[in-house]
């Protein structure tokens, strides 16, 4: 990867989120040197497969010399989607921000509401399952929060720590070249300057300020 290069980043937002939640975030990137683009996909109304191919598309068309790819929480999955397709090889870092990579308890609870096909919809599965593949050859790397306050506290609790919605136990990968936990909430890891900070730590250089954060 050309480090002088590779400055674009790609934000993927997570469940009910659109582009506009990501703006913070890429504000704040654009100010450390990156060049951020926003990715919107409905969450609940495609499946993850068909937003897949229009990442690609997009990755594809915007991001020829490559690009970093953020993705919050169920973005997490949607990006991994891409790659384990083997849709786009461009080069870049991978970062995942609260991804429930080995499936979110809330979810799997949710699923029995009622209403739970309009809650949901297409993410109900790939949330239930997490994701059972990894990219290869990239640096992929975990920000998880550890505030708890979220959908997690009525819908049953979650395993200590958690950010609310998801336990730090469903982030955690051994593909992860590097992880981080910081005391913000799910919603939070989108909005907090420090993790901002570390988000732009990792693209930059491949690991986190680890004095400004707990390893």
């Amino acid at each position: 990867m050309n480090e002088a290069t590779t400055r674009r980043v790609v934000l993927v937002h997570g469940l009910w989120f659109r582009e506009v939640w990501m703006r913070v975030l890429a504000r704040r990137l654009r100010r450390a040197g990156f060049t951020p683009l926003g990715f919107n996909y409905s969450s609940t109304r495609r499946s993850l497969a068909d937003s897949a191919g229009r990442l690609q598309a997009l990755c594809d068309s915007e991001c020829a010399a490559g690009a970093h790819l953020v993705g919050h929480s169920l973005g997490g999955l949607l990006i991994l989607q891409m790659l384990a397709e083997d849709r786009w090889r461009g080069p870049g870092r991978i970062l995942f921000l609260g991804t429930p990579l080995t499936g979110s308890a809330v979810a799997r609870r949710a699923v029995n509401w009622p209403g739970a096909s309009l809650l949901l919809g297409q993410a109900a599965d790939p949330l239930v399952r997490g994701s059972a593949v990894w990219p290869r050859n990239r640096d992929t790397a975990m920000i998880a929060g550890t505030r708890p306050i979220g959908l997690g506290l009525i819908s049953g609790g979650l395993a200590a720590p958690h950010d609310g919605t998801v336990s730090v136990t469903e982030t955690r990968h051994p593909g992860l070249a590097t992880r981080l936990e910081m005391p913000v909430t799910h919603t939070g890891l989108i909005y907090s300057a420090p993790v901002a900070r570390q988000v732009a730590a990792f693209l930059g250089r491949g690991k986190f300020d680890t004095a400004r954060g707990r390893a």
